[in-house]
């Protein structure tokens, strides 16, 4: 399957001559900074659209029990914003999660003394970090540069898919260093590397190899780092009892010699380093590579030698820039410069994730830890659904629907290599972590499968997600199934995983009805109406309820308690989960006037720090609408339901103005792999995917005057904003193809016809447009 789209991929990745797109070309408005400051979690780093390096400085490496927890949480990209000091380069990176992890062999240049550790943020000299200035801080996509004030060296890097590259100036200074430290890493706790070795094959070449135990559990990478000029002095360094030895003279008192020491050649342990010294610096830039691999040391150089054959940085950067440009040229924007700085930075940071996890000969390692061949598609990794499912997926299927393909056959092989026979959760580098709740895999296959996308086995998905969907082990899959929902006295988190079940078996019924499978259908469509089992009728939320039926004594509706009966949320937020059925859950809060009662009590009620104290990700509130967290993202549509939509288009100009912005903290949370861009895009275009599934997208208010998504049928849809302006922030009419459009929604199949739809934006609301409820969007009560 997909052969030559896998072959095309490889040839793209080493096309080193390509040209690098005009000014015009939409990179010019990305700024990787955007999302670096607050809790954005971003970097900006060199990588290439869903590559496998993400090469990027790190500002600090938290230790549990040395730094505070917070301190780590503010650090989960490696880099942040507020910091004045750089410890070196890594080569791995989660972009925008609330997790840390990765951060995978820093390499930090150096003049003067070889300084073994990085020293502290405090105290800079005394390791060999460095201070830098935002001033002397310069990046696009594909690239990152950057001043080391302390060696005087200018640091650039860039990317390919497999392969990072470095460029150091060392200015005046004759002779430099170049540390390779194999025990960094963001989040390095204790005891986390398992064991690492490195070796050196030649005068200018290495191959290195780490296992890890983070996040993910014996994580293992393969590196592959070639030299431009030849090594001058080397010393390899082992931790030995709590100090480090310098491999190169054991049993010796004399200085470092590798003429002397010509026999040492590698070295392995679990807190290893590597210092190369070089000569005649001042002539021209030491050029360094790396190549990655999850497979093998020879992968590694394989991968190395095919994406980048030669020497030029220019070109290997130009490349990197014009694989951007490819993607970022899609769309095109009309708007301000603040407002094409924040929208292709979104799409920049949207196009990062999945990753593509796997060698230039086909090999990458399973989630069984075995080595699998996999050219007849490409292999992605890291996959964060709970909160991706939402709108990045959906957001794919314009943008690249090939890739999508081979994203679900990831996740399908995932499923078949994985011993519990389930689809990814949150899986990253062949691992699965079982972080956050639901299965939104069958989402993501469901949306894409009902939009034509279906380059992958079929009967191999039905099966995957039939299994994954009833798995005996997972969550307490057997209990929803028995009882109607999650008893609190089985699992914690217990209504967020019932509101999420239901929602995920609404997209599997949706597949099999497309299917023809009526029987199945019926039976997953029963299954979605489980939320009206956890909703209490007499408090009007959604509510904690144990195996015997008793409902929880303690409930507090502002409450986001840990382990309790909501997933990063509270009650307030998670009683508008049910985004499949809303019409449903307006007549169990009493009505349309009620339900838009009920969410403006949502966005208007004070949600104090103590209620939320447990949760560090409940971040960007308005009120309890909490932006900076996924559950909150569709919220704001809800009114359109209601035969409000004047509503939702308030608060999706409130959102825009309060909890975005295009500078370093212009994100309100997280960007998780995505997710919070992905949100921002489709806003901005006027419309979000409250139900990915369905094919409708809720109509909310253009942030931008006009927007041209070029979709891949060679069709193109145009969003037009007609007299948009700060005031004029409601919709007076719609038109779409020039034909009035009453609904307060569009389709699939609207988007990929083409053509234009217009906004006519007024100061004042127009309260009969999208009232009536054949105009609002579909719900699941309304098909059946």
């Amino acid at each position: 399957m997909r052969a030559k789209t896998w072959a095309l991929a490889i040839t793209q990745s080493v096309l080193l001559s390509a040209t690098v797109h005009a000014t015009e070309s939409n990179t010019q408005w990305v700024d990787t900074f955007i999302g670096t400051g607050g809790d954005g979690h971003t970097f900006p780093g060199a990588v290439v659209p869903f590559g496998m390096v993400q090469l990027s400085p790190d500002t600090d490496n938290p230790m549990r029990g040395v730094s505070p927890q917070p301190e780590i949480y503010k650090r989960c990209a490696g880099y942040h914003y507020d910091d004045h000091t750089i410890v070196g380069f890594s080569h791995t990176h989660f972009s925008g999660t609330g997790h840390s992890d990765l951060g995978d062999l820093l390499i930090m240049p150096m003049t003067g003394e070889v300084k073994l550790d990085a020293g502290t943020a405090e105290n800079p000299d005394i390791g060999y970090r460095s201070r830098f200035s935002h001033d002397q801080e310069w990046s696009e996509p594909g690239y990152y540069g950057v001043d080391l004030l302390d060696y005087g060296v200018k640091a650039e890097v860039t990317a390919t898919t497999r392969v990072g590259m470095h460029k150091y100036s060392f200015n005046k200074a004759k002779q430099g260093h170049v540390l390779l430290d194999l025990t960094s890493a963001i989040y390095n706790f204790e005891n986390k590397v398992i064991w690492s070795d490195i070796r050196k094959i030649n005068d200018t070449t290495l191959v290195a190899y780490r296992a890890t135990n983070g996040w993910a559990r014996n994580r293992q990478m393969y590196f592959a780092i070639e030299f431009s000029k030849p090594i001058a002095d080397y010393q390899f360094y082992n931790l030995d009892n709590n100090r480090y030895r310098c491999m190169n003279c054991l049993g010796k008192d004399s200085k470092h010699s590798t003429i002397e020491n010509t026999a040492v050649k590698m070295t392995a342990g679990k807190a290893v380093k590597f210092v190369a010294s070089f000569d005649d610096l001042d002539k021209t830039p030491l050029l360094v590579k790396v190549g990655l691999s999850a497979v093998s040391r020879k992968n590694a150089l394989e991968n190395l030698k095919t994406e980048v054959p030669n020497w030029d940085f220019d070109t290997v950067r130009a490349n990197a820039k014009s694989q951007w440009a490819s993607y970022l040229d899609k769309v095109d924007v009309e708007g301000t410069k603040a407002q094409k700085r924040q929208f292709y930075t979104a799409l920049y940071h949207a196009l990062q994730a999945p990753n593509i996890y796997q060698d230039v000969n086909g090999q990458y390692r399973g989630v069984d830890g075995e080595i699998h061949d996999g050219k007849g598609f490409e292999h992605y990794t890291l996959f964060s659904l709970w909160d991706t499912y939402r709108a990045l997926h959906p957001l794919l299927t314009y943008i690249d629907p090939d890739r999508v393909s081979g994203m679900i056959q990831s996740m399908l092989v995932h499923y078949q290599q994985s011993y519990e026979k389930m689809l990814p959760i949150w899986s990253f580098h062949a691992h699965e972590t079982w972080t956050m709740i639901g299965y939104h895999a069958v989402s993501v296959i469901a949306d894409a499968y009902l939009k034509g996308i279906r380059d992958y086995d079929i009967n191999l998905a039905v099966e995957a997600i039939e299994n994954t969907a009833n798995n005996p082990v997972y969550d307490a899959i057997p209990e929803y199934k028995k009882f109607g929902y999650v008893p609190m006295d089985v699992l914690p988190e217990s209504i967020s995983i019932t509101l999420e079940y239901a929602y995920d078996d609404f997209a599997i019924a949706r597949m099999y009805e497309a299917m023809g499978n009526t029987s199945k259908a019926k039976d997953y469509y029963r299954r979605a109406m489980s939320y009206k089992n956890v909703f209490n009728k007499e408090t009007g939320y959604m509510q904690g309820l144990d195996s015997k039926g008793n409902w929880d004594p303690e409930f507090d509706p502002f409450e986001a308690k840990y382990m309790g009966p909501y997933t990063e949320g509270n009650a307030k937020q998670y009683s508008f989960y049910v985004p499949h059925d809303v019409a449903g859950l307006i007549e169990l809060m009493g009505g349309d006037d009620a339900f838009e009662a009920r969410l403006d009590a949502l966005f208007d009620t004070h949600l104090s720090e103590e209620m939320i104290k447990e949760h560090e990700d409940i971040a960007g509130l308005i009120g309890n609408y909490a932006h900076g967290n996924e559950p909150s993202h569709h919220i704001a549509y809800l009114y359109n339901y209601a035969g409000k939509p004047w509503r939702t288009q308030e608060r999706i100009r409130q959102i825009m103005d309060t909890l975005s912005s295009d500078k370093p903290d212009g994100l309100a949370g997280n960007d998780d792999v995505g997710q919070m861009s992905a949100w921002y895009i489709f806003s901005a275009m006027g419309f979000y995917p409250v139900a990915p599934g369905d094919l409708s997208y809720a109509i909310g208010a253009p942030q931008v005057p006009e927007v041209t998504l070029k979709l891949a049928n060679g069709k193109a849809f145009k969003t037009v904003a007609k007299g948009f302006s700060d005031k004029n922030k409601y919709i007076k009419s719609v038109k779409l193809n020039g034909k009035p459009l009453n609904r307060s929604y569009i389709t699939h199949n609207d988007i990929m016809n083409g053509g234009t739809l217009e906004y006519q934006m007024s100061r004042k609301p127009n309260k009969a447009w999208g009232q009536s409820k054949t105009q609002r969007p579909p719900s699941l009560s309304e098909y059946k």
